[in-house]
């Protein structure tokens, strides 16, 4: 099984930006974890992290036809990335949303998710932890079929 895990802009940051909202770890801690945790469960992860929504596009465009579902924490694109998004649902894979924080206790703007709408599920409001919660989520529904 092959996951695809997708972070949209200035989540490579993660470590730098605000402690209260994103907490301490750093990026390369949080890929560490998820490529350890992905490991325990035997399936295959591909990563992606850009600062540009059209890059984000172009890796979804290319790996989702070989790919089993998609892990997403867009960032600020959570909110008016239409073209993400669109290509989220040209990709035919199931996906789960991921916010380390919990975007319904933010700001208003922040509440509302372009993406939503295409997934099974969102995860927000856990921390880092909420990418094994998201990879858990999804893999068992791909196994379930739900």
């Amino acid at each position: 099984m092959k996951i695809l895990v997708i972070n949209g802009p200035n989540l490579n940051n993660l470590g730098k930006r605000d402690e209260s909202h994103y907490g301490a770890e750093s990026f390369s801690e949080v890929i560490t974890s998820i490529e350890q945790f992905s490991k325990e469960l035997g399936i295959e992860v591909k990563f992606s992290q850009s600062n540009s929504e059209g890059e984000l596009i172009s890796f979804i465009q290319k790996e989702a036809s070989t790919s089993d579902g998609i892990v997403i924490n867009a960032g600020a694109l959570t909110h008016y990335g239409l073209s993400l998004k669109d290509s989220l649902i040209d990709a035919h894979i199931p996906l789960v949303e991921i916010h380390i924080s919990n975007i319904h206790q933010r700001e208003e703007y922040r509440r509302t998710s372009v993406v939503e709408p295409v997934a099974i599920g969102q995860v927000a409001g856990f921390g880092t932890s909420g990418y094994l919660y998201a990879l858990e989520l999804l893999i068992n529904y791909l196994e379930n079929a739900i």
